[in-house]
Formats: C-alpha cells, structure tokens, sequence
C-alpha cells in the first residue's frame, strides 16, 4: 500500500473541515442564486463544479505543505497507477452494473414483475465512463476520498473502520445536493443515500488494497457506479423530503445486495492497512 503521509489526526480533520466548508459553502451559494442565475446558469454550474473539486484541492495543498514536491508528485502518481490485473479493471467497472442486475432479478422474485429500467443504452453508458475518466471527472474526489484521507485513516483505525467511517463522511458531503434544485438527488432519500455509499466505499477500499492503492482504478469505479446507478433507477418521482425514508423497493434492495458485498469485503479484509495481493 502507499506509504504517504502516516501523519497525525489533526490533518484529518483539518482535511475534512476543509472539505466540508469549502464544498458545502459553494452549494449553498449555488442555491441561493436569484432565479435569473439559477440552475445550470454558468454561475451555478461553476460553484457546484467547484464544490465538486474541494477534495482535491483540499488533498493537494496539504499535501505540499506537509511534504513538499515530493509528496505531491507521489500522490498525482497514483492517479495514472495501471498496473493491476484484468479482473480488478472488471470489478471497478462493473461492479455498480452487477449490482443493479441483482436488484432486477431480486425485485422480479419479490413482485412478480420486472422493474422500470433506465433509458440510456450500454453503449452510452460505457462511453460516458471512458469519458468521465480520461477527462478526470473523478480525480477531484479521488484524490482526497482514497488518495489523502483513506490511507491516513487506515493508518490509524485499520482499513475496515477507516472504510466505514470514510463512507459516512463521503456520503454527508453530498448532503446540500439533496436540498438544491437541477440535482438528480434533490428530495430523495438521504438516509437511503448513506447506507448505500458507506457500502460503496467498503467495496472501493476493497479495490483500493488490491491494487495497491491505485486511484486510476478508483475513479473508474466511481465513474462507471455514477453511470450505471440508473440501470434500474430507484429515485422516487416527487419526493421533498430528504430525511424521509425511501418509498422505493428498488432502493431498498440495493442497499440489501450493496451490503451483502460489503459484509463480504469486510469480513476478508486485512483488520489494519496492510497490502493484499
């Protein structure tokens, strides 16, 4: 595994209080544009890709002032680290995709009939995941997510809690997104939200053990699960409340299948960061 950065707790909350206050103020700045620069104006869609990128930034510049050039160059590394086996490319790309099937076949048992699929093609959806990765639509969060604050906090939790713990954290940052207008997520259930990020992250830090902490082949997972979510979309049509409960069996059976995975990573995975092959 990477070896940067067995640095104290003070950076990690400094990282995540970085973070958070960057991300979530540039949200609420988004929100609060008046209707003439409202959803999707460039002004909203600058603060919310700003937002977006405060991981990342936050990630480098305490890396540079920690460690200096070389620290930094260490961790931007990682983001082009290829070198892992074919099967590890296939579980990053298809893992969100297996997962959605299962739900399928699972809500098909339950209900006697098939749920409502997505619309977009898997061509499409295969291309906009090459896409997002070679332009670095994930790098912004990857960078901070798994390339800072998850090897720091394994360092000091194991990489199980770390995984978890991670996962809570990464989840309550998208928290503005269910309040703001233009977002797919405005309304729906945030506390469906966490369980199944928490689980994602579990399989993520999986990944991130295998593959010696290869961040190019964590935004491929991040890409391809934010592609492939609405396989079988379960956001519920009309919803308002971001605290309430999901009505939507589909969601609840992906944080059912998202689980499952999880308990299996987590049971087979290293109690401290130590590497796996």
């Amino acid at each position: 595994m990477d070896g940067t950065s067995r640095t104290g707790f003070g950076s990690l909350v400094l990282f995540f209080a970085l973070v958070y206050a960057l991300t979530w103020g540039c949200f609420f700045l988004a929100g609060a544009l008046p209707d003439d620069a409202g959803s999707h104006s460039w002004q909203w869609s600058f603060l919310v890709g700003l937002g977006t990128l405060a991981p990342g930034l936050v990630a480098l510049g305490l890396t540079i002032h920690a460690e200096g050039a070389t620290g930094l160059w260490a961790l931007l590394r990682r983001l082009v680290q290829w070198q892992a086996g074919a099967r590890w490319y296939l579980f990053a790309a298809g893992f969100m995709a297996a997962i959605k099937l299962a739900v399928a076949v699972a809500y098909r048992i339950v209900m006697h009939t098939w749920p409502r699929f997505g619309d977009e093609p898997w061509l499409l959806i295969m291309a906009a995941t090459v896409a997002s990765l070679v332009l670095g639509g994930q790098a912004g969060e990857e960078l901070g997510w798994r390339g800072y604050a998850l090897p720091r906090m394994a360092s000091r939790l194991g990489m199980r809690a770390a995984s978890v713990l991670l996962g809570v954290l990464w989840a309550g940052w998208h928290l503005p997104l269910f309040f703001l207008s233009g977002i797919d997520k405005s309304g729906q259930s945030f506390p469906v939200y966490v369980l199944q990020v928490t689980a994602v992250s579990v399989g993520m830090a999986w990944l991130y053990q295998h593959t010696r902490g290869s961040l190019l082949l964590a935004m491929l997972m991040h890409s391809a699960g934010n592609q492939s979510k609405d396989l079988v979309p379960s956001a519920v049509t009309g919803a308002t409340d971001p605290f309430a409960l999901s009505g939507s069996l589909v969601a609840w059976l992906t944080v059912a299948a998202l689980w499952i995975c999880a308990v299996y990573f987590l049971v087979r995975m290293p109690a401290r960061g130590e590497e796996m092959t």
